[in-house]
């Protein structure tokens, strides 16, 4: 399951506000495909919107918020590890981590509204629930079960029940109530209490009968008043799309715009920054320069992984591998199928020490400029901002053809006059950021194993998407 931090969520929090294809009276047996409203975490819509905030503040935020990302996403792995080695099967457990969406949905009849952290890494949708023990403090209205005519608490012998895994929480009596307990690993985020069916509405379209998690016993979340659950869009069957895969397929979308002002001109502020998340048939992303990849799920892992075999710095090429000390002659360089984790919510993307360490010596080889060293990061490529800096084309080389090659807006981040690389070393995990995915559309099909990358101007395709005339214009 994934949580939002706090100084992670003050980089970019997406406020989703859903506006259906189908029409008011729309059922889930008609429903083929929606799309749902992105807000910039800029917008004065954000619940975590900061007029005063400056660009040091948001920055140290970012490396903070990716940071803490990381250390959790390296326990999943050894969590992860130890499951194969122990030969478990094939079940994936909900896992914490951090997130930097909210979505609007409704829970119940009648229907109340609740601001949800939207985790691609969770199955189980929950929000806190009335009556509620040791609950966290929320800006909207709780939810009550029992004012809910829809509510149904379903039986420990159900199969919804039994696909909760190690977060199901039973006696002996098949008949008695289901209760779960996610625990966090790492921050406060957690979880416990009934689960039910329950209806969603989500914009004018309501989807009855959807496995929902009734948290009402010690519930905890990193962002406390903004948010009153999570939001399951996860690959297992208890998830969204799980739930409505011969509807929707399990197939999502997004583009997300950049966050890096210098790539904006001033016609255009943040504030009227705008994306959008689609479902079903309008997330299959096709067209021009569409490139794929395939998808790696792993039994004993919740994340989505892609396979890199390469980043390239104008004409350099350096390989994506890791050595395999198991040969008896010295070892031989090999390149691991699912090497790196694809992750919308950490900013900075995250590369083994000894590859960032080439490719930050490549980009100052490029780059004709002297850089400079921040105290608070020492090890970030740090320089000063000026238009005589040139900083040359990264490509991220994953398997199956698809050639990424990166603009300078998303590898470096202005911040106050200087201009930071958006990428850092790690020792375990590898992750791809969302500043690397800005002004691409990327559509998951989980189905068929695949991620598909087109090269977007997400402002300018939002604006095309919503029908509107507002000028806009991006720096070449």
């Amino acid at each position: 399951m994934a949580i939002i931090s706090f100084h992670h969520a003050r980089m970019l929090v997406i406020f989703f506000m859903l506006q259906l294809s189908s029409s008011s009276n729309a059922t889930t047996s008609k429903l083929v495909g929606f799309s749902t409203r992105l807000i910039h975490r800029d917008s004065i819509e954000s619940p975590f919107y900061l007029e005063n905030l400056n660009d040091t503040t948001r920055m140290a935020d970012v490396l903070r918020g990716s940071e803490s990302r990381l250390s959790h996403f390296n326990h999943i792995l050894e969590l992860s590890n130890n499951k194969a080695k122990k030969n478990n099967g094939t079940y994936v457990r909900i896992m914490p981590t951090y997130s930097t969406y909210l979505m609007e949905i409704s829970i119940g009849t009648p229907p109340i509204k609740q601001f949800v952290v939207l985790d691609t890494a969770s199955d189980v949708t929950w929000t806190q629930c009335l009556p509620c023990v040791n609950c966290h403090e929320q800006e909207q209205i709780m939810f009550n079960s029992k004012k809910s005519s829809s509510y149904k608490v379903l039986s420990c012998g159900s199969d919804q029940c039994k696909d909760l895994g190690e977060d199901r929480v039973c006696n002996d009596l098949r008949e008695s109530e289901c209760r779960y307990n996610i625990s966090s690993y790492v921050g406060k985020a957690s979880s416990s209490g009934e689960l039910a069916l329950e209806t969603y509405k989500l914009g004018s379209t309501s989807f009855p009968n959807m496995v929902y998690g009734c948290g009402n016993y010690k519930n905890s979340m990193s962002i406390e008043k903004a948010s009153s659950g999570v939001f399951g869009l996860g690959s297992g069957p208890l998830s969204f799309i799980g739930q409505l895969r011969e509807s929707l397929g399990r197939k999502f979308s997004y583009c997300l715009v950049s966050h890096s002002k210098r790539n904006l001109r001033r016609k255009f502020t943040l504030r009227n920054l705008g994306s959008k998340l689609n479902f079903g048939t309008s997330a299959i992303v096709s067209g021009r320069g569409v490139v794929s990849t395939p998808l790696v799920t792993k039994p004993s892992s919740p994340l989505y992984y892609l396979t890199l075999e390469a980043i390239s710095v104008n004409n350099k090429r350096i390989p994506f591998t890791r050595l395999n000390r198991s040969m008896e002659e010295g070892g031989v360089d090999i390149i691991e199928e699912g090497n790196i984790i694809i992750d919308s919510g950490t900013p900075i993307t995250y590369l083994p020490t000894n590859i960032y360490e080439t490719l930050k010596d490549e980009l100052k080889r490029s780059i004709h400029a002297d850089s400079i060293q921040v105290p608070e990061n020492p090890g970030l490529l740090c320089y000063v901002n000026n238009n005589k800096i040139s900083i040359p084309f990264v490509t991220f080389h994953f398997h199956g053809g698809a050639n990424l090659t990166l603009p300078s807006t998303s590898t470096f981040s202005s911040t106050n006059g200087y201009l930071f690389l958006t990428m850092s070393p790690s020792n375990k995990a590898a992750i791809f950021g969302n500043f690397l995915q800005m002004n691409f559309l990327i559509g998951y099909d989980i189905d068929i194993g695949k991620v598909f990358f087109k090269p977007t101007h997400c402002l300018s395709w939002w604006r095309r998407s919503e029908g509107s005339d507002q000028e806009w214009s991006m720096d070449p």
